[in-house]
């Protein structure tokens, strides 16, 4: 958690625009104590942290990484939006799976919301070839681990799908970043921030920003783990 506060307390400020020693006289405290704050060389008071709370307009729980919604809801389950047809379906034995699928599920359908508004089917084709190809994987283990399954369900052989749809994978990113870093002929993103997002997609945007944070912290205990 302490990782967490000293990244969001960073990232909060630069958000805002505003310099270690602007943030510091507003906080009431010296730059050199800010500075050790957001490195995480010294940790602070609760007198501090309500302070940085009004000053960013956040909650304490999304300051110390407990969610990422900023005004502080914690979400199970229950709570997220579930953007499938099938609303009465319910995964049986499992909250893992349940969790998943709406995080999923809505994270996919604001994803792909933002690129239609792009209109651009280049980009929009690499997205999806992209997830189609993690999805693809992950249901051929499955169906394999299932039983002596025959490939007939299949065109790819089983010795190389791993490695050929993560070719694939590689080549749907580099045209989606080629679509993004193009110049002048590169596709016209709409405006991305949390408020926003927020504001428009109240009930998605709580599944994209767990996923998100989720995922975040998994990659970066992963790298922590291989550099140690």
């Amino acid at each position: 958690m302490r990782e967490d506060f000293c990244r969001t307390l960073s990232l909060l400020r630069r958000e805002k625009g505003v310099s270690q020693r602007t943030a510091a006289a507003a906080l009431g405290i010296s730059q050199a104590l800010l500075s050790h704050y957001e490195k995480g060389a010294r940790e602070p008071g609760l007198p501090f942290v309500d302070r940085a709370c009004d000053y960013y307009g956040v909650s304490a729980d999304f300051l110390l990484g407990r969610t990422m919604l900023r005004d502080g809801t914690l979400i199970g389950p229950e709570q997220l939006h579930d953007a499938g047809d099938d609303k009465d379906n319910k995964l049986r034995g499992s909250v893992s799976a349940l969790l998943y699928k709406k995080l999923l599920m809505g994270a996919t359908s604001l994803l792909f919301d933002l690129l239609g508004r792009t209109n651009d089917k280049a980009l929009i084709d690499a997205a999806s070839a992209y997830l189609s190809d993690a999805i693809y994987v992950v249901f051929r283990h499955l169906y394999e681990a299932a039983g002596d399954n025959a490939d007939v369900s299949f065109s790819v052989p089983g010795a190389l799908f791993s490695l050929a749809a993560a070719a694939d994978m590689a080549r749907s990113e580099a045209l989606l970043t080629a679509r993004l870093t193009g110049g002048k002929k590169a596709a016209a993103v709409p405006e991305l921030s949390h408020e926003l997002l927020m504001r428009e997609y109240p009930q998605l945007a709580q599944s994209l920003f767990l996923l998100l944070h989720q995922t975040g912290e998994r990659i970066q205990l992963d790298d922590a783990k291989a550099s140690s």
